[in-house]
């Protein structure tokens, strides 16, 4: 008998329960607008022109999209 930490769901937990991912694309370069959006482009975790990357659903992170909502495609 040792004293692991379960690292499965309970049994009564779904799929509904995981959290909500949301993929973001880079669709417009940040080139030529403030730096403001340029950081937050950054710190969605985009480099590059039309790469895609998934990130959890958050208030915050919906905060981010709605100022660079001009620059990114939101799936």
């Amino acid at each position: 008998m040792t004293d692991k930490p379960e690292t499965q769901a309970p049994e009564g937990a779904s799929a509904s329960d995981a959290p909500r991912k949301v993929k973001i694309t880079l669709v417009r370069s940040p080139l030529g607008n403030t730096g403001r959006h340029k950081a937050t482009v950054r710190s969605l975790g985009l480099h590059r022109m039309h790469q895609t990357v998934e990130q959890v659903d958050t208030p915050q992170l919906r905060g981010m999209l709605s100022k660079v909502a001009h620059m990114v495609k939101v799936e």
